[in-house]
């Protein structure tokens, strides 16, 4: 019994400490790109989940504005990616026009 509560109690733990994508950003760890993207700064397994995930539903989202306002997905995701890096603070980092990681 003692062996399947600290099982569920570190079940919990790693929820709790589990990152979201704003936190993620206020660490360093993930930044904004200009293609409406977002990236890797730090790479680790659970960075690259982070990544991996907004990236498809920003790609989802952007189809469907795409569709409704008869652009394609990439024009819509450039303008995505302008106002993105145009709204991320200081000390949040962006990828820059030579592919480099710069804390803005």
């Amino acid at each position: 019994m003692k062996k399947w509560i600290l099982l569920l109690f570190t079940a919990l733990s790693f929820n709790v400490m589990a990152l979201d994508l704003q936190e993620a950003k206020d660490q360093g760890l993930i930044g904004e790109r200009p293609d409406g993207m977002i990236g890797a700064v730090q790479a680790s397994p659970e960075v690259n989940k982070i990544v991996t995930s907004i990236n498809a539903q920003r790609v989802d989202a952007y189809k469907k504005i795409a569709a409704k306002n008869g652009m394609t997905t990439d024009q819509v995701a450039i303008l995505a990616g302008e106002k993105a890096l145009q709204k991320t603070p200081s000390g949040q980092y962006i990828l820059n026009g030579s592919g480099q990681w710069v804390k803005k």
